[in-house]
This record gives C-alpha cells, structure tokens and sequence, in this order.
C-alpha cells in the first residue's frame, strides 16, 4: 500500500497538471471565438468569387483554361493541413490515418504522388516514413493570414499548371462544432466543382476578353480555397485542443478525489494502528 507522503505527492502533481489542463482549455475556448469568426467571414467572400468564376467559366462558349480540363492521372498531389503541436485530441491522427489510407489503396510507388504539408505534426510523420514531401510550411499564426501561406498555395497551383502533378487534393479538418470536427477531402485541381450550389448564373460584361480574366481568377480561387480551408481547420484545432483539454481536466478532478479518498483512508488506517498499539501498550503494563 502507499504511503502517505506517496499519496500527498500524487494529489499535489495531479492538482498542478489540472491547473495547466485547465489554463490551456481556457485558452482554446478564446482561440476557438475568433477563429470560428475568420472561418464564417471567409465563407461570405468564397461563395461570392465561386460564384463569379462559375458565371464565367461555365456561362462561357469559348473560354477555357488548364485548371478546369481533366486529365490522364501520372502523379497525385496531397496537400496535407496538420496542426505544429499535439494536445488535441484525436486532430492530428485521424488526418494523418486517412491520407496515409488513401496513398496505400490508389498508388504502389512513391513516384506516383507528391505531398504538400501545412502543419508540423504532418511534416513529422510524413518525413519520418521516407515519403515524398515537395514543400511544406509551419509556425502558422493561430489566426493565420493569407500572406503566410500565399507562397505555397500559389506554388501548388504552379505545379498544376506545370504538369509536375495531374491533380490535387486536399485534406484537413472541416469545424462542425467544439467537440466535433470532420476529416475533409476536397478535389482542388482541376477545379470540377464549380456548379455544386449554384442554381443560377449571373451576367456579366467582361472586360478584357473571359480568357484573361479566368487566367487571373482560377489561380486566385484556387489559392483561396487553400486558405479557407486552412482558416476552417485552425477552428477545429482549437475546437479540439480545448476539448481535450477539458476532458484531461475532468480526468484530473476524478484523480484527485481517488487520491485524496485513498489518503484519508491510510491516514484512518494509521491513526487506528496507532491507538491500537497505544491501547495494547497500556494493557501490557497493568
């Protein structure tokens, strides 16, 4: 059985892991507000520019670009959003599990796909199996601007248009709610999914011809889409954290009462122990 000095220093540990669970819940759940806020704000400006492109691209006769034709599959770009730090949950694993699943069920070689990580804990895993990771980026803001990711996501696009991969998708963590977060796949190049939505196509003059503006505007969508989902998984990851930041917290609180029930009973048992000798000493003297 434990000590009493053993069970003290297990309640004391547990109560200063608690204070530290329970600082970094409160700092998620601040996080999560207004990361929450950029995610619904972006959805406002998406809509519209899908709109815009999807007028153009599917209202038009004779504009065409490379970014919206299929074509013969060599190679297969991932792009990958983990978060730079754990604590939080099953995040990190469920997005890793599902890339890792989709690469071993549609390719045999490593030539076959080339990988794109935003988020440290993907790089990590990525890196540490051999795989071929082209680019990656960490050390993200917790509310990250588009200026911090504008360079890789506009190197993606490039390497589209370049033909360095044939298509590329896309995989993070879409926020449903604070305690619930849904892994993602989204097909990003070529763009196929202009008309999901829209019911309606607007008119519009162009000027210049639509082939320019498509040629400014796709790599532009494309480029936001990466944001945006970046913003959607940065709420998740606080949404995460402060969710198992609350359930350790909780984990601790049922620690401390085991322990502290655990204390009173040696302490109960010793101080028993100790009148019983007492009793038993003055019973030997008479």
């Amino acid at each position: 059985m434990a000590s009493l000095r053993d069970i003290k220093t297990k309640i004391n540990s547990t109560k200063k892991m608690r204070q530290i669970t329970k600082a970094m819940e409160m700092t998620s759940a601040a996080k999560l507000s207004r990361a929450e806020m950029n995610a619904k704000r972006f959805v406002v400006y998406m809509d519209k520019i899908q709109e815009v492109v999807a007028s153009i691209a599917l209202g038009s006769q004779s504009a065409t670009h490379p970014m919206l034709e299929s074509r013969e599959v060599k190679k297969t770009g991932y792009l990958v959003i983990t978060a730079d730090s754990g604590l939080a949950g099953a995040y990190n694993s469920n997005i890793i599990r599902k890339v890792l699943q989709t690469i071993e069920e549609r390719h045999t070689s490593k030539d076959e796909y080339a990988i794109i990580a935003i988020g440290k804990m993907g790089l990590q895993f990525f890196q540490k199996r051999g795989m071929p990771v082209v680019e990656s980026v960490v050390g993200l803001k917790d509310q990250p601007e588009f200026s911090e990711i504008k360079a890789i996501a506009s190197n993606a696009v490039s390497l589209f248009s370049e033909g360095v991969y044939d298509e590329l998708f896309m995989y993070y963590n879409h926020f449903v709610s604070a305690i619930s977060q849904q892994v993602t796949e989204k097909k990003l190049l070529p763009i196929t999914d202009l008309q999901q939505g829209q019911t309606t196509l607007s008119s519009y003059e162009y000027e210049p011809s639509e082939e320019e503006i498509l040629n400014k505007l796709l790599p532009q969508y494309a480029e936001s889409l990466i944001y945006g989902a970046l913003l959607d998984a940065k709420a998740s990851e606080h949404g995460a954290r402060m969710t198992a930041m609350k359930s350790a917290s909780d984990n601790a609180e049922e620690l401390i009462d085991s322990y502290t029930l655990a204390y009173n009973r040696a302490r109960q048992a010793a101080i028993t122990q100790e009148i019983s000798e007492i009793v038993g000493g003055a019973a030997a003297l008479e």
